[in-house]
């Protein structure tokens, strides 16, 4: 390893250098890490299994759909929660002249 002379070295000069450093750390860990996964999922193959298998996958957790708020008169089946783009057969009956109202699902 190199000696320096970190008292001779201006505050800007030491700034780089510690930029260079955390730098230098960051790839190193990830190095580490790369190298980690590798003989783990070497190991779990030569058992038979996936990594995946064996520690399980993170599953996004989605939400439940949301309750409808609005449903057509003529055709009950047709229904919109309020939420993401108005379906066609709302967006027609706003055009005729109905209100939001029309359609609301008293609960």
């Amino acid at each position: 390893m190199a000696d320096f002379d970190l008292e001779a070295l201006s505050l800007g000069e030491l700034k780089k250098m510690q930029k260079y450093v955390a730098k230098a750390i960051s790839t190193y860990q990830d190095r580490q890490k790369a190298e980690a996964r590798s003989k783990v999922e070497d190991l779990a193959r030569d058992l038979g299994y996936s990594l995946a298998e064996l520690v399980g996958t993170e599953t996004k957790s989605s939400r439940a759909p949301a309750a409808a708020k609005y449903r057509h008169r003529e055709n009950p089946s047709l229904t919109w929660s309020g939420r993401g783009r108005k379906p066609q057969w709302f967006v027609e009956a706003l055009a005729a002249g109905k209100t939001t109202g029309d359609f609301a699902i008293n609960q």
